[in-house]
């Protein structure tokens, strides 16, 4: 089967909405690329320093057709790219996004290594083994690499550990790699589960790790976990919020990222309504993630 892949730049808000509207089009997920090195005899533009990625089978050319439109009038409102076709083989499709990862050390101990690539680790590194797939969640992305600095500030042994909207599972795996006791890791989308699934295997952690398709509302009994982390989209933490609350045990961290730096106020403030104060925040260009603990007594 043919694959056509569905791409256009943009900056760091763009790319944010482009995603959440693509997702509304395909079955295989969104991936969303950082430029961190321009290509020879360019210069950097911010404006184009994310490329959004779709894949769509070659027999979806009514969602392809929607999902044009809906860049188009994304391009109305940010600065964009025209969005560019390419119909790719099985095989390259299967291969289309590997050239893009390499080895990433992130914090003090943390390293994420493409299944395919070698590595010799230190004797301290926590090794991360990645199979990404179509799956959110490379450790490329800003967001991704604020939550993995966030968990190893703040995992400690013992801990349980929620992951909402875990796409991949690096950041379920991480949590293991740093000594988490359980960790459950959810996502809506039935190809992240399938793929965060494979890596919790790679990584040899199933047993402290069990991914769920779902989101929160999953959670029957509720349970009260040591942290919960969340790399989504700023208007969706908001809206689980206390949701977020509920399932946080008193003290317990709640680790939000996904957002871009004009939308962090209003996180924090859906956060506190529900007695998740914030203690830190942290930025990587125009994204931000809070780092939040459950108040006593909620």
């Amino acid at each position: 089967m043919n694959w056509i892949e569905l791409s256009a730049q943009t900056d760091a808000e763009g790319a944010e909405a482009a995603a959440a509207r693509l997702n509304e089009f395909v079955e295989t997920g969104v991936a969303i690329e950082e430029t961190l090195i321009p290509e020879a005899g360019t210069r950097f533009d911010p404006a184009r320093a994310f490329t959004v990625r779709a894949f769509f089978a070659a027999h979806q050319r009514d969602a392809l057709a929607r999902a044009e439109q809906a860049l188009w009038h994304l391009a109305q409102l940010r600065p964009m790219s025209p969005p560019r076709l390419r119909e790719l083989a099985e095989e390259d499709w299967a291969e289309a996004w590997k050239k893009h990862y390499t080895i990433l050390h992130i914090g003090q101990h943390l390293v994420i290594k493409p299944s395919w690539l070698d590595y010799a680790p230190r004797p301290d590194d926590r090794v991360i083994e990645l199979d990404p797939g179509m799956a959110f969640g490379t450790g490329l992305h800003p967001t991704t690499r604020l939550c993995m600095g966030a968990l190893e500030e703040r995992v400690t042994s013992g801990m349980t550990v929620l992951d909402v909207g875990t796409g991949s599972g690096i950041l379920a795996i991480a949590a293991a790699k740093l000594g988490a006791r359980e960790i459950l890791a959810l996502d809506t989308d039935a190809v992240a589960v399938e793929t965060a699934a494979r890596n919790v295997t790679i990584n040899r952690v199933q047993e402290r790790v069990r991914v769920a398709h779902g989101s929160l509302d999953v959670l029957t009994p509720r349970n009260l976990f040591d942290l919960i982390c969340i790399n989504i989209l700023a208007e969706v933490i908001g809206e689980l919020a206390p949701a977020l609350a509920g399932d946080l045990r008193p003290g317990g961290i709640l680790i939000a990222s996904g957002i871009l730096d004009f939308k962090a106020e209003g996180v924090r403030d859906a956060l506190a309504a529900v007695g998740i104060a914030l203690v830190e925040r942290k930025q990587e260009e125009d994204w931000v993630a809070l780092v939040g603990e459950m108040k006593n007594g909620q």
